[in-house]
């Protein structure tokens, strides 16, 4: 079974959920900085809109998971987890109001898990 590169924690799991049944298809975009840092950024699926330059890691819980591929090339051997912390972020991700805030936890691909990557999907 390929090695996945984007993993969700189960409380992530359940505000995807939450989510989803108050706003619908869900989309995220990692952010690459600025003024909403670096963190995930969740939205109504369409909201952000992707560029040619964005890649997607994979799906969690039926929603894409985008990030910019300049910023793909330093995290490509790093397995993204996905997960809640409380806090007011400060970004336009649709969590923030609810008081929570998605965050990422990395590590860092083994030379065997490298060889068995899930491949990258297309984008929509």
């Amino acid at each position: 079974m390929p090695v996945k590169r984007i993993l969700v924690t189960e409380k992530a799991k359940e505000l995807i959920h939450r989510l989803q049944s108050a706003h619908g298809d869900l989309m995220f975009h990692q952010s690459g900085g600025c003024c909403d840092g670096s963190q995930p950024m969740c939205f109504t699926k369409g909201e952000f809109l992707i560029g040619s330059n964005d890649v997607c890691l994979g799906e969690i819980e039926g929603c894409r998971f985008y990030m910019a591929s300049d910023q793909f090339s330093y995290w490509q051997h790093t397995q993204l987890i996905l997960d809640i912390t409380p806090g007011r972020g400060s970004s336009f991700s649709l969590e923030i109001p609810l008081g929570l805030r998605f965050l990422i936890h990395s590590k860092l691909f083994s030379e065997e898990e490298l060889l068995d990557l899930e491949p990258l999907l297309l984008p929509d």
